[in-house]
């Protein structure tokens, strides 16, 4: 989880860690790193950190031949607590600046370098712009099996996600509502409408330059769904559906909305893009981001079949 600088002060007294924005550039100059003198419990700051407003923290997921690349973007002015890495690892910061707590002491960790991390948790202060790989060797893809196996995250972290998603699956009972109306209105029932989708036969990969910009994840509102790792802004394109008569995982993954913040855009080419009608979060304080959605209605009506009147 990532907070801002406005919160920092108020933490960092509380946490006698000594971190504020000041003292890590002070640091930076080439100063001595103050000693910290009390020992803090990283459990209580995360506790107080989930309680503030989550700053944006983009994480991207690549993927080659036996590894997994596990990319975070950590905004200059946030104090950042990592899940705790169950194994040593390779640590890869491409650009930024970060102070780090190191026993009892602050360290100021440099961008570029590489070297190997240790098993535990990491909290540090962003001094400028870091973006942070961790470098796992597997052939393993599946992103929340990928996080069971590698990170072990806290109580308190995972009462937090309960809570998010216990609340989002009571909002989103209007869009499941929603979707079994619209279906009905087209003539079909939900378990023609949920294989189509699911026939592999003309599925392609996410072309690489957009793979990192969103994921599948499990979704509130059914099964699984797609999710923004990056702030999108309306009227981007977030990613290719259709390509050459091939669908991407935008079109098998991305769920019904009574007020969707995405549609589907036929091309003259024939292609369809997914593109963003409205602002769409990315991941927050390591959260999964907010997820895309669009309106089957409007989705039908691109392939000609008319819902109630709904145009494309």
């Amino acid at each position: 989880m990532t907070v801002g600088l406005e919160q920092m002060t108020d933490l960092c007294n509380y946490s006698k860690a000594e971190t504020n924005a000041r003292q890590q550039v002070d640091t930076a100059k080439g100063e001595a790193v103050t000693a910290i003198t009390e020992n803090i419990s990283v459990d209580d700051v995360e506790r107080k950190m989930l309680a503030m407003p989550q700053a944006d923290c983009p994480v991207v997921h690549r993927f080659g031949p036996g590894l997994y690349v596990r990319e975070l973007t950590l905004p200059a002015g946030t104090l950042a607590i990592g899940h705790a890495q169950k194994f040593e690892h390779l640590n890869i910061v491409i650009a930024g600046k970060v102070a780090m707590i190191d026993g009892d002491r602050v360290k100021i960790v440099h961008g570029p370098c590489v070297f190997t991390g240790q098993p535990g948790r990491k909290i540090g202060y962003v001094i400028e712009t870091c973006v942070w790989q961790n470098v796992y060797a597997t052939g393993e893809t599946d992103i929340d099996k990928l996080e069971a196996m590698y990170l072990d995250k806290s109580d308190a972290w995972q009462e937090a996600q309960e809570a998010v998603t216990d609340a989002q699956l009571i909002s989103r009972q209007n869009d499941r509502d929603d979707f079994a109306a619209t279906i009905a209105a087209a003539g079909f029932d939900a378990g023609t409408v949920r294989a189509q989708p699911e026939n592999e036969a003309d599925q392609v990969d996410m072309p690489q330059e957009f793979s990192g910009v969103v994921t599948v994840r499990p979704s509130p509102i059914d099964g699984m769904g797609l999710f923004a790792s990056w702030p999108i802004s309306a009227g981007d394109v977030i990613c290719p559906a259709r390509m050459d008569g091939m669908r991407t995982q935008a079109v098998r993954y991305t769920n019904h909305a009574k007020t969707p913040n995405a549609k589907f855009v036929m091309r003259e080419c024939g292609n369809i893009d997914l593109v963003a009608i409205s602002d769409i979060g990315g991941c927050k304080g390591g959260d999964r981001g907010e997820e895309i959605t669009v309106h089957y209605g409007r989705a039908l009506a691109l392939s000609g079949i008319d819902v109630k009147g709904i145009a494309a």
